[in-house]
């Protein structure tokens, strides 16, 4: 193959120098005095070059205008004619950088044959992954540098060092001589090294700024998902004849995937006042729903579908079917979507009619509520047979009621109280709920007492190391008295 000719640069090691052709004698001090005087420029020219690729690392913020530096800085540091910047793309293809040469005809020449050598380096790659069936396999850096020195030809002098970011090979630098008396000394190939460390803490800095930027994207966009998400949840609990209600959702991140909700059963239907709002006095007499539900898992997924099963609940309530056929037709609804993201939703519907007391309900394998009898000073749960939302499209529902009496209790919850682990490991469980609602039930005086005690106790057993590792989701229904 025909040699690129490589215009050589002039060499401080040149002999009969001298432009003007006339031999002078030199003595040995004199000899002495302008080799010291040469090292010291060559030292200065070495240091300026470096200390300015040290500033273009601290100043450029776009990595393509401090790639472009490099290949001269390493020519220059090294006495090459030229250099050339190859980097490794993690899906196992190469590309050509950067390249710098003394003369455009020579880099022209130069950036053909390299680029001949990637474009065959690539195809050669992609079938080798392809036969495999495996994942990307870099270029071995020895089978690229022969390549690269078949192509050059024997009359040019091939050197390279590989730049290194987290000890993984992410490119490498050549330097191209056509001076049959050059010599890769250790100065040259530490100088490169040099060139190449710093061109890794750009690389990795720009890579890091990159991560760093998606980073903030995505934290706005949790924010902006977690915004949306509490003001979806009910801001406070609705006026209903005869109860008093308190409610709170604790998240374990900003998005999580417990639900609750109050939804007045007719709510299509009720008078607005001139202004446009809901007319509170009609509100309060109408039978109320009262839901809890929890998606499996947590984050943006889980928030995700938990607004998409407000959505169709609350569209599902208006057909005024009893709590066990709510379900069901919200589960076939939901079942396509849900079996596709490979998540489940239990949730337990209830129904409060303020003129009668009584409270309809139906589970799909949701926590059972725990209520408070005042009469018998007991607790009993609230449960149906039901399997969870979208396991299943023809899954069946059972429908429950129960008659309320002034004084009693009901508390909905999610598992986060349940799950909730202490240091030495131990769960706080249906067990601790219950012994802590008994107590809050003897002591407390309105729902919201109740709440707050439930979760200082919950937060008193885990210690606070692990608190708030699930999603926790408490509301509080307590009749009122009559007098």
């Amino acid at each position: 193959m025909t040699a690129v000719p490589i215009p050589r640069q002039p060499s401080s090691t040149d002999k009969n120098a001298n432009p003007s052709g006339v031999r002078t004698e030199t003595t040995p001090v004199l000899a002495l005095k302008e080799l010291v005087a040469s090292l010291y420029r060559e030292q200065n020219k070495i240091q300026n070059l470096l200390s300015s690729l040290g500033f273009a690392l601290r100043s450029f913020n776009n990595l393509n205008q401090f790639l472009e530096l490099t290949p001269l800085m390493a020519a220059r540091v090294t006495d090459a004619d030229g250099s050339a910047l190859i980097l490794l793309k993690s899906n196992g293809q190469i590309s050509l950088e950067q390249l710098h040469c003394q003369e455009h005809q020579a880099t022209q020449e130069l950036r053909r044959l390299l680029d001949g050598v990637i474009r065959q380096a690539n195809t050669s790659e992609n079938q080798r992954n392809k036969n495999s069936n495996n994942s990307p396999i870099l270029l071995l850096p020895s089978l690229l540098d022969e390549q690269i020195r078949q192509a050059l030809g024997p009359q040019v002098r091939l050197y390279s060092t590989p730049v290194l970011v987290k000890n993984v090979e992410r490119g490498r630098f050549y330097i191209f001589s056509s001076d049959p008396d050059y010599v890769w000394t250790q100065t040259r190939r530490k100088l490169l090294q040099l060139v190449a460390d710093q061109t890794a803490v750009a690389i990795a800095n720009n890579e890091l700024t990159v991560e760093l930027r998606s980073k903030e994207r995505q934290d706005r966009e949790l924010e902006i998902a977690s915004e949306i998400q509490l003001r979806l949840l009910p801001r406070k609990c609705p006026k209903i004849q005869g109860v008093e209600l308190a409610a709170r959702c604790r998240n374990a991140n900003r998005v999580g995937g417990d639900y609750y909700d109050f939804i007045p059963t007719n709510y299509d239907q009720l008078r607005q006042t001139q202004e446009g709002k809901i007319d509170k006095q009609t509100a309060c007499c109408v039978p109320w729903s009262i839901v809890i539900g929890d998606v499996m898992g947590k984050g943006v997924p889980a928030g995700l579908i938990m607004t998409m099963t407000r959505g169709m609940l609350r569209a599902e309530v208006l057909n005024r079917h009893s709590p066990a056929q709510i379900l069901q037709h919200l589960n076939r609804v939901m079942y396509a979507d849900l079996d596709e993201s490979h998540r489940f939703v239990t949730l337990f519907y209830s129904e409060y009619d303020p003129q009668s007391q009584i409270l309809s309900y139906s589970n799909a394998a949701h926590n059972p509520p725990l209520m408070w009898r005042t009469s018998s000073q007991e607790i009993e749960r609230l449960d149906t047979n039901g399997m969870l939302i979208g396991v299943d499209a023809d899954s069946q529902y059972e429908d429950a009621k129960v008659q309320l009496k002034p004084g009693d209790t009901i508390i909905y919850y999610t598992d986060g109280f349940t799950d909730a682990v202490n240091p030495n490991g131990d769960r706080f469980e249906e067990k601790g709920l219950i012994e802590a609602f008994r107590q809050a039930c003897q002591q407390c005086h309105s729902p919201q007492e109740i709440l707050d005690y439930l979760f200082e106790q919950v937060d008193r057993f885990v210690s606070g190391e692990n608190s708030n590792g699930d999603d926790m989701t408490l509301v509080v229904m307590r009749v009122q008295s009559s007098e």
